[in-house]
């Protein structure tokens, strides 16, 4: 199967992986965190500013690999404090409101220093 490699400045970047990846007709989104590409810091200490942020780059990842937020079909969420969830959940009610793909949220296993939150997403389209 043929793989694209899926690169933006709109979002945060690493060496150590791809943003995303299509395969196929599929899209991965990598774990992404609530760090604003303009300046390269964080977009707010609270979990909502975060969350918001984290998903905008998601966001802008899918729209680098011809992909929107409807076209998602999984979200994974990793919250560093558990006590985050019901604030995590006001920012992305706000940003999914009624498209409501299949979700999942876990422990964030390392300390990243401030870091509340990482989403990754995995979409699916035509093309």
């Amino acid at each position: 199967m043929n793989r694209q490699i899926i690169r933006t400045d709109n979002a945060p970047s690493s060496p150590l992986y791809s943003q995303g990846v299509r395969a196929g007709s599929t899209i991965y989104v990598s774990g992404t965190v609530g760090i604003d590409p303009a300046t390269g810091a964080l977009a707010g200490s609270s979990i909502q500013d975060q969350t918001r942020q984290a998903l905008r780059n998601c966001e802008a990842i899918l729209h680098a690999g011809d992909a929107t937020l409807a076209d998602v079909a999984l979200v994974t969420v990793l919250l560093a404090h558990p006590d985050d969830f019901a604030g995590m959940n006001e920012a992305y009610a706000e940003v999914f409101g009624q498209i409501l793909p299949a979700r999942a949220v876990a422990r964030l296993g390392p300390d990243l220093g401030g870091i509340r939150v990482s989403v990754m997403m995995t979409a699916h389209t035509d093309g």
